[in-house]
Formats: C-alpha cells, sequence, structure tokens
C-alpha cells in the first residue's frame, strides 16, 4: 500500500526537479527604449547599464559576469546610402570584422561565421555572427545592422564563448529584439 505513494512521491520529486532546473537557465528580458535616438530591445533581467565615456551610445552588462553585453554603435552614413548600398550582410558583415581587427594594435582574429537579413515592415536588418579570438579569450558576438536616417545603427551582443551554449538562446532573442523606428 506505501509501495505506490513511494513511487508517487519519487515521481513528482523528479518533475519538480526537472521543472526548477529548467527555469533555472531561462531568462526573462526587460525593455529598454531610447526615444530620442529612436531605438529599443531588450536584454536579459540581472544586467544593468554602464557608462563608457567616447564609446557606444548604450551598455549593458551581466552584474556577474560583466564581459557579458550589449551595446548599440549609431555612425554616420556617407552620402545617405542604404543598407544593400553599404553592401550585402556578408559584405558589411566582413567590412566589420575589419574595422574590429584594425580598432586594436593586440592580437585580434574576428572570423565572421555567418550573416544574414531579414525585413521588419520596411526595415532591412542584418544579422551577423562572429567569432573573435582575442588575447583575453574567445568571444561569440551576434549583431544587428540597419541604416536609418543617414545612419548605421549597430546593436551587438558579447559574451565568452565557454558560455555560448548556455546562453545562445537569450542573446538570439536579445539580437532579434533591436528595433529602430
Amino acid at each position: 500500500m506505501f509501495k505506490p505513494l513511494k513511487r508517487l512521491a519519487a515521481l513528482l520529486l523528479v518533475v519538480l526537479a526537472l521543472g526548477l532546473q529548467s527555469c533555472s537557465s531561462a531568462t526573462s528580458l526587460q525593455s529598454y527604449n531610447d526615444s530620442y535616438e529612436g531605438y529599443e530591445f531588450k536584454y536579459p533581467t540581472g544586467w544593468v547599464a554602464a557608462d563608457v565615456p567616447g564609446g557606444p551610445a548604450t551598455v549593458f552588462h551581466d552584474i556577474i559576469n560583466p564581459s557579458e553585453n550589449v551595446s548599440v554603435v549609431i555612425s554616420p552614413v556617407s552620402g545617405g546610402k542604404t543598407l544593400p548600398e553599404i553592401g550585402t550582410p556578408t559584405e558589411v558583415g566582413y567590412k566589420l570584422s575589419k574595422s574590429i581587427t584594425s580598432m586594436s594594435t593586440d592580437d585580434r582574429n574576428v572570423e565572421l561565421v555567418n550573416a544574414q537579413s531579414f525585413e521588419a515592415g520596411d526595415k532591412l536588418y542584418y544579422i551577423l555572427e562572429y567569432v573573435a579570438n582575442l588575447p583575453s579569450g574567445t568571444r561569440h558576438d551576434l549583431a544587428s545592422v540597419i541604416v536609418r536616417r543617414g545612419q548605421l545603427y549597430t546593436f551587438n551582443a558579447s559574451i565568452p564563448e565557454a558560455r555560448w551554449e548556455r546562453l545562445k538562446n537569450t542573446i538570439k532573442q536579445t539580437v532579434a529584439s533591436f528595433s529602430v523606428y
């Protein structure tokens, strides 16, 4: 009579443990909106804003692992070019990888591993994926790029390669949430 109750209790404990484990790996996202510059995105709960003088327009990073971050860089586009006029996703991704490599005197190797485009309404975005070998270690980066109002908006998410498998779904959701209006 007690064996079925013990089995049921054991089964409930296993289900509860699996449920709690899956909840702990899910990350909720918070919204950020810059109405002055005209963009918005979602970032992982527990990340905080950081001010980088002379750096990106916006930066958020993980409070526990500050090297996990997202940022927005806004740059003028010469001649009023559109994103396709600048290049295909692969061409733009390659140009960005070269600019990242040339910005530093240390030994960097940035490899473009994926480049694609998608449209949201009348807006064209490129999604770029990089693996960067830096003196501080290997990193995985995802970027969303768009040209609006004569500006190139680059939203970048960067995390250590060792954490990529665990965080890739959250990072992909974060990058996919980037929108310029």
